[in-house]
């Protein structure tokens, strides 16, 4: 079991830059993938960006790639997403997530934080 919880959203300008945080507690964190999700007024979560369990190997979408980043430190159980050159349709809520899988994947993740929300004003 691992329990998730998010930090670091807020209200930014477009061109603007935040660091979102999510520390988990609980067993095996070294073990899990770690993914960021985001859900946008009335869309289906979206899949942002993943990175394995020994933070070797990270994969972000289409549409944050060259401006997110994606890191993670096992000793500290704490994943980030680092997001720059932020633009309007970046707002959403953030979710963290955990997934026991040892394959990458964009959805069905075991484990889920409450959300952290981040707009992005024009």
């Amino acid at each position: 079991q691992v329990q998730l919880v998010e930090s670091g959203g807020g209200l930014v300008q477009a061109g603007g830059s935040l660091r979102l945080s999510c520390a988990a507690s609980g067993r095996g964190f070294n073990t899990y993938i770690m993914g960021w999700f985001r859900q946008a007024p009335g869309k289906e979560r979206e899949f942002v960006a993943a990175i394995m369990s020994s933070g070797g190997s990270t994969y972000n979408s289409d549409s944050v790639k060259g401006r997110f980043t994606i890191a993670r430190d096992n000793a500290k159980n704490t994943v980030w997403l680092q997001m720059n050159n932020l633009k309007p349709e970046d707002t959403a809520v953030y979710y963290c997530a955990a997934d026991r899988s040892p394959f990458f994947k964009i959805g069905g993740y075991d484990y889920w934080g409450q959300g952290t929300q981040v707009t992005v004003s024009s």
